[in-house]
C-alpha cells in the first residue's frame, strides 16, 4: 500500500485544510513537526522520501475523515522480464486507464508474450488491494509503465556476417510496473 499523491492533493484542496495543520496531526514519536511538514510536502509532489508508513497513511485518513483505501494505491512490479521494453510497452498502453477486471480479461486474449507477465503484475496489485480491504470491483489502473533493464543474462551471442565479421545478438529485458487505485 502506498500513498497516492493525486488523491492526497485533491483531498487537501477540497477540504481546505492547511498543510501545517495536517502536519501537526501527523506528528508521531520519532518525528518532529518540521519533519512531518517536509514529509507531507514531498508526498504531495509524489516523492516517497521518507517512505510513508501504514501508520502515517492511517493518520492522514483519520485527519481527512475518509477510509484508508480512498487515499491509497497499490503497486506491483515484475523485474527483469524476458521481453523488450518496446514490445511490452505496447501492451501496457493497451490497459492503462481501464478497470482492473476489464484489463485482466483483455490480457487473457492478447496475443503478445508480454501480456502474461503484465497480467501477473496486475493480479498481484489487485491481490494487495484486496488484502488491504479495498473494493476490488472499483479498482482501475492508474499507471502502467515499462522500463528498460538492459541485456538479458546469458544472451550475449553473435551471428556470422559477410567477410568474416560478427554482429551481436542483443536480447533485452524490462521492468514492468503496474499501479491500481480505487475509482
Amino acid at each position: 500500500m502506498m500513498l497516492s499523491a493525486k488523491k492526497l492533493d485533491n483531498i487537501i484542496k477540497t477540504i481546505g485544510i492547511s498543510v501545517i495543520e495536517l502536519a501537526e496531526k501527523m506528528v508521531r514519536p520519532g518525528m518532529t513537526k518540521e519533519q512531518a511538514l517536509k514529509a507531507l510536502k514531498n508526498w504531495r509532489k509524489g516523492l516517497v522520501s521518507p517512505i510513508p508508513r501504514s501508520a502515517d497513511i492511517e493518520t492522514l485518513a483519520g485527519a481527512f475523515g475518509v477510509e484508508v483505501p480512498k487515499i491509497s494505491e497499490w503497486r506491483s512490479s515484475v523485474m527483469y522480464a524476458p521481453t523488450s521494453p518496446r514490445k511490452a510497452g505496447l501492451v501496457t498502453q493497451l490497459i492503462a486507464g481501464r478497470g482492473a477486471q476489464e484489463a485482466i480479461d483483455l490480457l487473457k486474449f492478447t496475443h503478445k508474450r508480454a501480456a502474461y507477465m503484465i497480467e501477473k503484475a496486475l493480479k498481484s496489485a489487485v491481490a494487495s488491494a484486496d488484502e488491504d480491504s479495498a473494493d476490488v470491483e472499483n479498482l482501475y489502473i492508474c499507471q502502467a509503465r515499462v522500463d528498460g533493464a538492459g541485456l538479458r543474462v546469458g544472451t550475449k551471442r553473435w551471428i556470422a556476417k559477410d567477410r568474416g565479421r560478427a554482429h551481436r545478438i542483443r536480447k533485452m529485458a524490462s521492468h514492468i510496473h503496474v499501479t491500481v487505485t480505487e475509482a
